[in-house]
């Protein structure tokens, strides 16, 4: 490891350079990292642990949309700092790509979902196990993660310290999912409390259920920041909101994420001094730059090309692709006064938070309440810094997220992706599925739980936007359920009588919200339309891998709760094909049984292999895993039922 003070010395950068980088003082630095493993011919790997520091200047245009960004605290060259973590990982002989995984509440999750690797392992990327696959790295791929949530803590992992702005107040709200239960309980406020006196507690049994005060329900003020809540003795429910409006002070300025991201981003990618530890030789070291972006962190990426963020300080793009992974048709609550990055809207927690508001989708449209016109490539669009884009969702976000708003307008019609856009839907996949975790029932959803995972088909999506942004080679056409394909329906009839599919209607609804005093009001819903299963229940128009269209069972995005009233958040489901036509007929399930469609191990193995080959040919799936999948239904492992 190199000595730390004389580097950070080093990379103070000169007052007139132009990258609103100020300083990048590196903490670490590893040049044979992750115990000197080798990833072929790109050879060992770097590791660089850093901080940061960015200064924005206010008066640019380009910052001005940075909620309270007027109001923050300047130093002494008039600029708004803000102070990010890195980290990089840099193989010997890099492809000259640069991947930037904005992080998941500080998380690394690029590694959980394409290395596969357990949470634990993508926390540390120290050992040499905890690259697992390797696929990143033996690709050529510069890793890079910064931090950008505000209000991440230092043991939560990458964050971002920004600026308060004092002798602010203004409304807030917080709510919590707490059960039933005796004694008070203790919560953590996002802001501080400005006025005890505003402090208003409701408690609710289901997000669509009116607010009420019921007999015992009390709060007290601990601290400024803290609050205990009395629950009532009347039981509320299974998982009841208890919701605090309050005058909050001093709010962080939580849209310096974008500008950490864009700045952190173009200094990586163009600074030839040797600030940048990338660069070498006078030239940057990186050719091209991808965003990446999962679940929460997708929403962010988003949230960060519509706000025009892909354009640095001097006009340049930042990003050539993005490939948004699991974000639906929502963005984030991070650019606003009181803003709270790390919420997330679910089928029962969070649904009140400006967070899936229009614009839903990429091309301009119409807002017909409203009649503004917007689109998440507007800005983009005017001043030519627009990237190529992959965005790719689990059929669960079709269910929980409002996906199918990303290929309609904001009034149910379908609407084709501009030409630098690309859909993809993962059939039968949950919202993240641990690749090799076998389909179980648990006591939280009605259901056994769908083992289909995202990792294989996004490995190759990234290779493919690789060369789309490289040499121009167009990447795999969407394949994403639309109205024009009539792969998108209403919520009625979308299945067959399957037994144990117990689906009647649940989805989460696309509100349209207004606010008084931080607390929402529905004005109206925008129409959402759910995937059409085939005649097994699995979802057509998406991208099906092999465990899909070589079945064993139905596998959905979806999975109930115990009562059947809300969807499980999160969870998938899988129903198993009867073994025997006998038992498919005794139990009338309309299914054809496993002996009817593989009468013999090889039959199976066959089916795989044919489904495996036309992915591959599409270049929807990687040659290495399609093999791996044919050897896991050989070895009877891939179905991942139990």
């Amino acid at each position: 490891m190199r000595p730390i003070c004389a580097l950070a010395a080093l990379l103070a950068l000169a007052p007139a350079a132009r990258a609103e980088v100020t300083r990048f003082d590196i903490q670490a630095d590893t040049p044979t990292a992750l115990e000197g493993r080798s990833f072929g011919t790109r050879g060992t790997a770097r590791r660089i642990d850093a901080r940061a520091t960015v200064a924005v200047d206010p008066a640019d245009p380009r910052n001005a949309i940075i909620a309270d960004i007027d109001r923050a605290p300047r130093n002494a060259q008039g600029r708004v700092e803000a102070v990010a973590d890195v980290t990089i990982l840099r193989p010997e002989r890099p492809n000259g790509t640069l991947v930037l995984e904005i992080p998941n509440r500080g998380r690394r999750l690029i590694l959980t979902l394409l290395e596969e690797t357990s949470a634990e392992q993508s926390a540390r990327v120290q050992q040499a196990a905890d690259m697992g696959r390797g696929f990143l790295l033996s690709q050529g791929y510069t890793l890079v993660w910064v931090g950008w949530q505000g209000d991440v803590t230092p043991a939560q992992g990458l964050g971002l310290r920004v600026p308060v702005v004092p002798g602010i107040t203004g409304p807030s709200r917080d709510e919590w999912i707490i059960p039933d239960g005796s004694g008070p309980v203790r919560q953590r406020l996002a802001y501080p409390v400005a006025d005890p006196a505003s402090l208003r507690l409701t408690v609710r049994g289901r997000p669509e259920a009116p607010r009420a005060t019921p007999d015992g329900l009390a709060v007290r003020l601990i601290d400024d920041s803290t609050i205990e809540i009395t629950r009532p003795a009347a039981p509320q429910g299974p998982r009841p909101i208890y919701e605090l409006t309050y005058t909050a002070r001093d709010p962080a300025v939580m849209g310096m994420a974008f500008a950490a991201l864009r700045d952190v981003g173009a200094f990586l990618r163009r600074d030839t001094s040797p600030a940048n530890p990338l660069a070498a030789n006078g030239r940057s070291g990186t050719d091209r730059a991808i965003g990446f972006g999962i679940s929460q962190s997708g929403r962010v990426l988003r949230d960060f090309l519509y706000l025009g963020f892909n354009e640095d300080e001097a006009g340049r793009m930042v990003f050539d692709g993005m490939l948004a992974e699991i974000p639906g048709a929502r963005r984030s609550f991070t650019n606003t006064r009181f803003g709270q990055p790390g919420r997330n809207p679910g089928p029962s927690e969070d649904r009140g938070y400006p967070i899936d508001q229009f614009p839903f989708t990429y091309a301009t449209t119409t807002d017909p309440a409203t009649g503004r016109r917007d689109g998440l490539m507007q800005r983009c669009r005017l001043n030519g810094t627009c990237p190529r884009i992959m965005q790719v969702d689990s059929e669960f976000e079709l269910w929980a997220s409002h996906g199918s708003l990303l290929v309609t307008d904001a009034e149910g019609r379908h609407l084709d992706l501009p030409p630098d856009v690309r859909g993809y839907m993962i059939s039968g996949a949950p919202h993240f599925a641990d690749p090799r975790a076998p389909s179980r029932l648990g006591p939280a959803c009605q259901m056994p739980t769908s083992p289909v995972s995202a990792a294989a088909p996004v490995r190759a999506l990234m290779v493919a936007l690789d060369r789309w942004i490289t040499d121009g080679t167009e990447p795999p056409a969407s394949r994403y359920p639309t109205r024009a394909s009539a792969t998108l329906a209403g919520p009625e009839a979308l299945y067959p009588a399957i037994p144990g599919l117990r689906y009647a209607g649940q989805y989460v609804p696309a509100d349209r919200l207004d606010y008084v005093d931080a607390q929402p009001r529905i004005l109206g819903q925008y129409p959402l339309f759910l995937p059409r299963g085939d005649g097994d229940g699995n979802a057509l128009g998406g991208i099906r891998l092999p465990i899909v269209e070589a079945a064993r069972a139905t596998y959905t995005g979806w999975n109930l709760r115990p009562d059947g009233q809300e969807l499980c958040t999160q969870i998938g489901s899988a129903i198993p094909f009867a073994a025997t036509r006998a038992e498919r007929l005794a139990n009338n399930d309309p299914r054809r049984s496993i002996e009817e469609r593989y009468p013999t191990a090889e039959a199976y193995v066959a089916a795989v292999r044919a489904a495996a080959e036309a992915l591959v040919a599409d270049r929807l799936l990687l040659r290495e895993d399609a093999a791996e999948m044919v050897e896991e239904a050989r070895a009877g492992s891939l179905a991942r039922l139990q």
